[in-house]
């Protein structure tokens, strides 16, 4: 079964979630088998039980396993591979920002704070010239060339309410290289934040980059704040999409 990555940039329940996410994604706990109890995965995990509860609640939350009096439990296959019923969307908790090897490719992720282009620094809410955190990503592909590039500044009202972004704003903050951020949506609703979530898909004509299909994305909140501003760019023999939606 995997372990989670030891890594600061994510709390103890969120790794634990990760491990465990992984091994029913992948079915090394099959649908229907009872997961280890609290106290054998306090023991695997080397944590307290609060964060197991934390981590097995997001696991419920996600429809990945069910808990009744006998225990916790895989959920069944089409409920964990996203089938008929009303789960939470994976679309909402993944965001292209984690690092390492994948089905796709080895992807690469850096974080830094830069000045936005004005007309985005206009929906974010920034003063112009006003720096904002900037996330970068890209996905290369095996012969080692860019299928996916994606750029994202987020506000400071984001920075504000998301506790695991708020953290980028200490002197200390340790940004650079392999940040992990694929669970930002989740933060987000974890901080009470409906997201509505706008992209616009088009074509960049050949230049000297090639031809080009780009995704320009905005996700506010509730209250029609702007959270989040991104830009991707999928090299064409790369660029498949895939949308889920709930209703």
């Amino acid at each position: 079964m995997a372990e989670p990555h030891a890594s600061a940039a994510l709390p103890l329940y969120l790794q634990v979630a990760a491990a465990l996410r992984d091994d029913l994604i992948h079915r090394r706990i099959a649908s229907g088998t009872r997961l280890p109890s609290e106290r054998s995965l306090v023991d695997r995990f080397q944590v307290n039980r609060q964060t197991v509860r934390s981590a097995l609640r997001l696991l419920r939350d996600e429809r990945l396993v069910v808990t009744e009096r006998r225990g916790t439990f895989a959920a069944a296959a089409n409920v964990a591979a996203g089938g008929p019923g009303p789960v939470l969307a994976p679309g909402l908790l993944e965001f292209p920002g984690g690092t390492g090897g994948t089905d796709r490719g080895v992807t690469e992720a850096a974080l830094c704070w830069e000045a936005a282009p004005p007309e985005t620094a206009e929906r974010l809410g920034l003063l112009p010239g006003e720096p904002s955190l900037v996330h970068r990503h890209r996905v290369l592909d095996a012969d080692g060339t860019v299928g996916q590039r994606a750029v994202s500044r987020f506000s400071r009202y984001a920075l504000a309410e998301v506790p695991e972004l708020a953290r980028y704003r200490r002197p200390e903050a340790r940004l650079g290289r392999r940040p992990d951020l694929r669970l930002l949506y989740h933060w987000m609703h974890r901080a009470g934040l409906r997201l509505t979530r706008r992209e616009c898909i088009g074509v960049r004509l050949p230049d000297a980059a090639g031809a080009c299909l780009t995704v320009h994305r905005e996700v506010q909140d509730q209250h029609g704040h702007v959270l989040e501003v991104t830009d991707i760019r999928f090299a064409p023999r790369s660029a498949p999409l895939t949308y889920e939606f709930t209703g």
